[in-house]
Protein backbone atom coordinates (compact mmCIF):
# COMPACT_ATOMS: atom_id res chain seq x y z
CA UNK A 1 0.00 0.00 0.00
CA UNK A 2 3.15 4.97 0.94
CA UNK A 3 5.96 7.75 1.95
CA UNK A 4 5.18 8.51 5.40
CA UNK A 5 7.34 11.26 6.89
CA UNK A 6 10.56 13.11 5.73
CA UNK A 7 14.20 12.73 6.96
CA UNK A 8 15.36 9.09 7.58
CA UNK A 9 19.05 9.19 6.18
CA UNK A 10 19.59 6.25 4.10
CA UNK A 11 23.37 4.14 4.33
CA UNK A 12 24.04 2.74 1.16
CA UNK A 13 25.23 -0.46 1.48
CA UNK A 14 24.45 -2.95 -1.43
CA UNK A 15 24.57 -6.58 -1.87
CA UNK A 16 24.37 -8.26 -4.77
CA UNK A 17 24.10 -12.00 -5.12
CA UNK A 18 22.35 -14.14 -8.12
CA UNK A 19 18.75 -15.32 -7.22
CA UNK A 20 17.62 -18.11 -9.49
CA UNK A 21 13.63 -16.88 -10.82
CA UNK A 22 13.03 -21.09 -11.34
CA UNK A 23 13.13 -21.25 -7.03
CA UNK A 24 10.83 -23.37 -5.69
CA UNK A 25 7.45 -22.08 -4.28
CA UNK A 26 6.72 -19.25 -6.86
CA UNK A 27 5.44 -18.83 -10.51
CA UNK A 28 9.05 -18.77 -11.04
CA UNK A 29 10.85 -16.50 -13.74
CA UNK A 30 9.14 -15.26 -17.31
CA UNK A 31 10.79 -16.30 -20.35
CA UNK A 32 13.86 -14.42 -21.25
CA UNK A 33 14.51 -12.73 -17.55
CA UNK A 34 17.40 -14.76 -16.65
CA UNK A 35 18.04 -14.67 -12.58
CA UNK A 36 17.30 -11.77 -10.34
CA UNK A 37 20.19 -10.07 -8.70
CA UNK A 38 19.25 -9.49 -4.40
CA UNK A 39 17.94 -6.04 -3.25
CA UNK A 40 20.46 -4.36 -1.70
CA UNK A 41 20.51 -4.65 2.20
CA UNK A 42 19.94 -0.30 3.38
CA UNK A 43 18.99 1.16 6.72
CA UNK A 44 15.88 2.86 6.44
CA UNK A 45 11.86 1.85 5.03
CA UNK A 46 10.32 2.14 2.16
CA UNK A 47 8.72 5.28 1.35
CA UNK A 48 11.28 6.95 4.25
CA UNK A 49 14.20 8.98 2.60
CA UNK A 50 16.32 12.01 3.15
CA UNK A 51 15.71 15.72 1.09
CA UNK A 52 17.22 14.63 -2.01
CA UNK A 53 15.51 11.18 -3.07
CA UNK A 54 17.93 9.16 -5.40
CA UNK A 55 14.74 8.07 -7.17
CA UNK A 56 14.55 10.90 -9.11
CA UNK A 57 17.95 10.61 -10.29
CA UNK A 58 17.38 7.49 -11.60
CA UNK A 59 14.35 8.41 -13.58
CA UNK A 60 15.72 11.52 -14.67
CA UNK A 61 13.82 14.04 -12.83
CA UNK A 62 13.67 17.20 -11.68
CA UNK A 63 13.59 18.38 -8.02
CA UNK A 64 10.27 19.74 -7.45
CA UNK A 65 10.26 23.40 -6.65
CA UNK A 66 9.71 24.34 -2.58
CA UNK A 67 6.62 25.25 -1.68
CA UNK A 68 3.99 22.79 -3.95
CA UNK A 69 1.08 21.53 -2.88
CA UNK A 70 2.57 18.06 -3.90
CA UNK A 71 5.90 18.03 -2.66
CA UNK A 72 7.04 15.72 -4.57
CA UNK A 73 6.44 13.61 -7.34
CA UNK A 74 3.41 11.08 -6.78
CA UNK A 75 2.86 7.40 -8.12
CA UNK A 76 -0.37 6.01 -8.22
CA UNK A 77 -1.43 2.06 -8.69
CA UNK A 78 -4.15 2.56 -11.29
CA UNK A 79 -5.81 -0.70 -10.75
CA UNK A 80 -8.58 -0.90 -13.22
CA UNK A 81 -5.81 0.50 -16.16
CA UNK A 82 -3.67 -2.16 -15.27
CA UNK A 83 -1.28 0.55 -14.98
CA UNK A 84 1.61 2.21 -12.17
CA UNK A 85 2.15 6.02 -13.31
CA UNK A 86 3.97 8.72 -11.69
CA UNK A 87 3.01 12.55 -12.06
CA UNK A 88 4.28 15.73 -11.00
CA UNK A 89 2.85 18.27 -9.39
CA UNK A 90 1.76 19.91 -12.88
CA UNK A 91 -0.47 16.71 -13.03
CA UNK A 92 1.65 15.82 -16.08
CA UNK A 93 3.00 11.98 -16.28
CA UNK A 94 6.44 11.10 -16.23
CA UNK A 95 6.90 7.79 -15.99
CA UNK A 96 4.83 4.90 -16.36
CA UNK A 97 4.71 1.06 -16.10
CA UNK A 98 4.32 -1.08 -18.19
CA UNK A 99 6.39 1.67 -20.01
CA UNK A 100 4.08 2.96 -23.70
CA UNK A 101 2.50 -0.38 -25.10
CA UNK A 102 4.82 -2.90 -23.30
CA UNK A 103 4.31 -6.60 -24.03
CA UNK A 104 5.43 -10.08 -22.86
CA UNK A 105 6.11 -11.39 -19.52
CA UNK A 106 8.75 -8.68 -18.01
CA UNK A 107 5.92 -6.18 -18.20
CA UNK A 108 2.38 -7.34 -17.59
CA UNK A 109 0.52 -6.24 -14.60
CA UNK A 110 -2.75 -7.61 -13.53
CA UNK A 111 -5.09 -4.52 -11.39
CA UNK A 112 -1.92 -3.49 -9.18
CA UNK A 113 -3.52 -2.43 -6.01
CA UNK A 114 -1.19 -1.31 -4.25
CA UNK A 115 2.45 0.01 -5.01
CA UNK A 116 5.81 1.28 -2.91
CA UNK A 117 9.30 2.24 -3.54
CA UNK A 118 11.46 0.25 -2.04
CA UNK A 119 13.97 1.20 0.82
CA UNK A 120 17.10 2.26 -1.76
CA UNK A 121 15.02 3.63 -4.29
CA UNK A 122 15.74 0.75 -7.01
CA UNK A 123 12.95 -0.98 -6.77
CA UNK A 124 9.26 -1.10 -6.69
CA UNK A 125 6.69 -3.55 -5.31
CA UNK A 126 2.98 -4.31 -6.26
CA UNK A 127 0.34 -6.38 -5.35
CA UNK A 128 -1.92 -7.82 -7.45
CA UNK A 129 -4.82 -8.98 -4.89
CA UNK A 130 -7.54 -9.97 -7.34
CA UNK A 131 -4.46 -11.77 -9.21
CA UNK A 132 -3.04 -13.82 -5.86
CA UNK A 133 0.41 -12.29 -7.08
CA UNK A 134 3.32 -9.90 -5.82
CA UNK A 135 5.83 -8.63 -8.50
CA UNK A 136 9.12 -6.35 -7.67
CA UNK A 137 9.71 -3.85 -11.03
CA UNK A 138 13.01 -1.99 -11.29
CA UNK A 139 12.65 1.81 -10.54
CA UNK A 140 14.25 2.98 -13.92
CA UNK A 141 13.87 4.63 -17.14
CA UNK A 142 14.00 1.08 -18.68
CA UNK A 143 11.55 -1.18 -16.31
CA UNK A 144 10.35 -4.03 -16.21
CA UNK A 145 9.49 -7.24 -13.79
CA UNK A 146 12.54 -8.99 -11.86
CA UNK A 147 10.89 -11.08 -8.92
CA UNK A 148 7.50 -12.64 -8.89
CA UNK A 149 5.32 -14.62 -6.30
CA UNK A 150 2.16 -16.47 -5.78
CA UNK A 151 -0.20 -18.40 -8.84
CA UNK A 152 -2.15 -16.24 -11.26
CA UNK A 153 -5.63 -16.08 -10.26
CA UNK A 154 -5.03 -18.99 -8.08
CA UNK A 155 -5.71 -18.70 -4.49
CA UNK A 156 -3.81 -20.75 -1.79
CA UNK A 157 -2.54 -21.17 1.80
CA UNK A 158 0.13 -23.41 0.98
CA UNK A 159 4.07 -22.48 -0.13
CA UNK A 160 3.77 -20.15 -3.06
CA UNK A 161 0.44 -19.57 -2.51
CA UNK A 162 -1.35 -16.54 -1.56
CA UNK A 163 -5.21 -15.34 -1.02
CA UNK A 164 -5.79 -11.34 -2.03
CA UNK A 165 -2.09 -10.14 -1.11
CA UNK A 166 -2.73 -6.62 0.17
CA UNK A 167 0.11 -3.88 0.46
CA UNK A 168 3.66 -5.94 -0.18
CA UNK A 169 6.83 -4.14 1.39
CA UNK A 170 10.40 -4.73 0.15
CA UNK A 171 12.24 -4.03 3.28
CA UNK A 172 15.45 -3.20 4.22
CA UNK A 173 16.22 -6.90 4.75
CA UNK A 174 15.46 -7.52 1.33
CA UNK A 175 12.13 -9.71 2.76
CA UNK A 176 8.76 -8.83 0.88
CA UNK A 177 6.33 -8.24 3.84
CA UNK A 178 2.91 -8.72 2.77
CA UNK A 179 -1.00 -8.69 4.45
CA UNK A 180 -2.46 -12.06 3.08
CA UNK A 181 -6.24 -11.11 3.84
CA UNK A 182 -7.92 -13.92 3.26
CA UNK A 183 -5.45 -16.41 5.19
CA UNK A 184 -5.52 -13.62 8.20
CA UNK A 185 -1.86 -13.57 8.54
CA UNK A 186 1.12 -11.34 7.57
CA UNK A 187 4.00 -13.05 6.14
CA UNK A 188 7.34 -12.54 5.24
CA UNK A 189 8.97 -13.56 2.01
CA UNK A 190 12.69 -14.24 1.65
CA UNK A 191 14.33 -14.23 -2.32
CA UNK A 192 13.55 -18.06 -2.50
CA UNK A 193 10.18 -17.58 -2.03
CA UNK A 194 10.35 -19.17 1.00
CA UNK A 195 8.18 -17.77 3.66
CA UNK A 196 10.25 -17.39 6.52
CA UNK A 197 8.20 -15.52 9.48
CA UNK A 198 4.20 -14.84 9.93
CA UNK A 199 1.95 -12.98 11.97
CA UNK A 200 -1.63 -14.89 12.58
CA UNK A 201 -2.63 -18.56 11.36
CA UNK A 202 -4.18 -19.44 8.39
CA UNK A 203 -7.41 -20.76 9.57
CA UNK A 204 -7.91 -18.74 12.30
CA UNK A 205 -9.69 -15.33 11.50
CA UNK A 206 -10.42 -13.58 15.11
CA UNK A 207 -9.13 -10.65 16.64
CA UNK A 208 -6.23 -11.61 18.72
CA UNK A 209 -2.95 -10.18 17.63
CA UNK A 210 0.09 -11.29 17.34
CA UNK A 211 -1.71 -15.00 17.23
CA UNK A 212 -4.90 -14.38 15.26
CA UNK A 213 -5.51 -11.52 12.51
CA UNK A 214 -9.10 -11.15 11.21
CA UNK A 215 -8.26 -10.00 7.35
CA UNK A 216 -5.56 -7.65 7.60
CA UNK A 217 -5.54 -5.71 4.80
CA UNK A 218 -2.50 -3.26 6.22
CA UNK A 219 0.67 -3.54 7.38
CA UNK A 220 3.01 -0.92 7.40
CA UNK A 221 6.55 -1.34 8.35
CA UNK A 222 7.68 0.95 11.25
CA UNK A 223 10.78 2.92 11.78
CA UNK A 224 11.78 0.45 14.84
CA UNK A 225 11.15 -2.57 12.72
CA UNK A 226 7.97 -3.22 13.80
CA UNK A 227 4.64 -3.21 11.84
CA UNK A 228 1.69 -1.67 12.04
CA UNK A 229 -1.48 -4.05 10.99
CA UNK A 230 -5.20 -2.40 9.71
CA UNK A 231 -8.24 -5.44 10.13
CA UNK A 232 -10.95 -5.16 7.85
CA UNK A 233 -12.52 -6.74 11.02
CA UNK A 234 -12.51 -2.98 12.57
CA UNK A 235 -8.59 -2.78 14.78
CA UNK A 236 -5.23 -1.10 14.44
CA UNK A 237 -2.81 -3.12 15.90
CA UNK A 238 1.27 -2.35 16.70
CA UNK A 239 3.61 -4.97 16.56
CA UNK A 240 6.98 -4.96 17.68
CA UNK A 241 10.13 -5.82 15.98
CA UNK A 242 10.02 -8.83 18.36
CA UNK A 243 6.56 -9.55 17.48
CA UNK A 244 5.02 -8.31 20.62
CA UNK A 245 1.55 -6.53 21.24
CA UNK A 246 1.90 -2.63 22.13
CA UNK A 247 -1.24 -1.58 21.49
CA UNK A 248 -4.36 -2.11 19.47
CA UNK A 249 -7.78 -0.09 19.09
CA UNK A 250 -11.31 -0.74 17.44
CA UNK A 251 -11.63 1.60 14.31
CA UNK A 252 -14.48 3.78 14.17
CA UNK A 253 -15.65 2.92 11.11
CA UNK A 254 -16.63 -0.90 10.17
CA UNK A 255 -13.47 -1.11 7.26
CA UNK A 256 -10.65 0.57 7.89
CA UNK A 257 -8.03 0.11 5.28
CA UNK A 258 -4.20 0.53 5.78
CA UNK A 259 -3.50 2.45 8.84
CA UNK A 260 -0.29 4.89 8.92
CA UNK A 261 1.65 5.99 11.39
CA UNK A 262 2.12 9.48 11.96
CA UNK A 263 5.56 11.49 13.20
CA UNK A 264 3.60 12.65 16.75
CA UNK A 265 2.72 8.29 17.41
CA UNK A 266 -0.87 9.02 16.48
CA UNK A 267 -2.62 7.15 13.71
CA UNK A 268 -3.82 8.21 10.19
CA UNK A 269 -6.48 5.43 8.67
CA UNK A 270 -8.78 5.96 5.36
CA UNK A 271 -12.22 4.23 5.70
CA UNK A 272 -13.48 1.86 2.92
CA UNK A 273 -17.10 3.14 2.50
CA UNK A 274 -19.01 5.46 1.30
CA UNK A 275 -19.55 8.18 2.06
CA UNK A 276 -16.03 7.30 3.03
CA UNK A 277 -13.72 9.22 6.02
CA UNK A 278 -10.72 9.85 6.89
CA UNK A 279 -9.27 9.70 10.82
CA UNK A 280 -6.68 10.75 12.78
CA UNK A 281 -6.46 8.65 16.24
CA UNK A 282 -4.22 8.25 19.17
CA UNK A 283 -2.75 4.92 19.82
CA UNK A 284 -5.52 4.74 23.03
CA UNK A 285 -8.61 5.01 20.11
CA UNK A 286 -9.55 8.41 20.84
CA UNK A 287 -10.34 10.29 17.50
CA UNK A 288 -8.75 13.42 17.48
CA UNK A 289 -9.37 14.47 13.66
CA UNK A 290 -11.95 13.78 11.39
CA UNK A 291 -12.25 14.58 7.59
CA UNK A 292 -16.03 13.54 6.21
CA UNK A 293 -19.00 15.06 3.90
CA UNK A 294 -21.86 13.52 3.23
CA UNK A 295 -22.18 14.76 -0.41
CA UNK A 296 -20.51 17.79 -2.66
CA UNK A 297 -16.85 17.80 -4.13
CA UNK A 298 -15.24 17.04 -0.76
CA UNK A 299 -17.33 13.71 -0.26
CA UNK A 300 -14.95 10.71 -0.45
CA UNK A 301 -16.44 6.85 -2.11
CA UNK A 302 -14.70 4.34 -0.86
CA UNK A 303 -10.78 5.74 -0.15
CA UNK A 304 -8.18 2.99 0.73
CA UNK A 305 -5.74 5.21 1.82
CA UNK A 306 -4.01 8.32 3.52
CA UNK A 307 -0.89 9.05 3.76
CA UNK A 308 0.79 11.98 5.85
CA UNK A 309 3.22 14.31 3.62
CA UNK A 310 5.90 16.32 4.47
CA UNK A 311 4.24 19.32 4.22
CA UNK A 312 1.43 18.42 6.56
CA UNK A 313 -0.83 18.34 3.58
CA UNK A 314 -2.86 14.40 3.30
CA UNK A 315 -2.40 12.46 0.07
CA UNK A 316 -5.15 10.05 -0.46
CA UNK A 317 -6.75 7.93 -2.86
CA UNK A 318 -10.44 8.56 -3.32
CA UNK A 319 -10.98 4.90 -5.05
CA UNK A 320 -14.39 5.35 -6.70
CA UNK A 321 -14.34 8.85 -7.37
CA UNK A 322 -11.95 7.77 -9.59
CA UNK A 323 -9.38 10.59 -8.30
CA UNK A 324 -6.18 11.00 -6.01
CA UNK A 325 -6.48 14.28 -3.12
CA UNK A 326 -4.17 16.63 -1.32
CA UNK A 327 -5.83 17.86 1.22
CA UNK A 328 -5.24 20.92 4.11
CA UNK A 329 -6.02 18.99 7.48
CA UNK A 330 -6.62 22.92 8.84
CA UNK A 331 -9.11 24.00 6.37
CA UNK A 332 -9.85 20.37 5.17
CA UNK A 333 -9.97 21.77 1.88
CA UNK A 334 -8.93 20.01 -1.73
CA UNK A 335 -5.54 21.88 -2.81
CA UNK A 336 -4.65 19.33 -5.52
CA UNK A 337 -6.30 17.09 -7.50
CA UNK A 338 -5.55 13.94 -10.17
CA UNK A 339 -8.93 12.66 -11.93
CA UNK A 340 -12.16 14.04 -12.42
CA UNK A 341 -14.88 13.48 -10.36
CA UNK A 342 -16.39 10.07 -10.71
CA UNK A 343 -15.45 9.89 -14.39
CA UNK A 344 -13.27 6.82 -14.76
CA UNK A 345 -10.91 7.01 -17.80
CA UNK A 346 -6.94 5.61 -19.11
CA UNK A 347 -6.38 8.69 -20.68
CA UNK A 348 -3.93 12.08 -19.62
CA UNK A 349 -5.59 13.30 -16.15
CA UNK A 350 -8.23 10.27 -15.72
CA UNK A 351 -7.74 7.33 -13.39
CA UNK A 352 -9.73 4.24 -13.13
CA UNK A 353 -9.95 2.89 -9.38
CA UNK A 354 -7.06 4.12 -8.50
CA UNK A 355 -6.08 2.10 -5.04
CA UNK A 356 -2.36 3.31 -4.22
CA UNK A 357 -0.24 6.03 -3.86
CA UNK A 358 3.59 6.56 -2.69
CA UNK A 359 5.44 10.02 -2.89
CA UNK A 360 8.79 9.92 -4.39
CA UNK A 361 10.14 13.74 -2.51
Amino acid sequence: MRTRVAALVLLVACVVAAVAMAAQGGTGAAPGLGAVASFPKLRGLPGWVDSTDPALARLDLPPVPAGSRLPGYLMIADRDNNRLIIVNPAKQIVWRFPPGRGRGPSSILSEPDDAFVSADRRYISTNQEFNETIKVITLSTHPRIVWTYGHDAAAGSSQGYLSHPDDAYLLPDNLIQVADIVNCRIIWINHSRRIVRTLGSDGQCAHDPPHALTEPNGDTPLPDGGVLITEIGGWVDRISRAGRLLWSFPAPTSYPSDAQLMPDGNVLVASYTSPGRVDIITPHGRVVWTYEFARGPRALNHPSLAVPLPNGMIALNDDFNQRVLVIDPHTKRIVWQYGHDGRAGSQPGYLSNPDGIDLLP
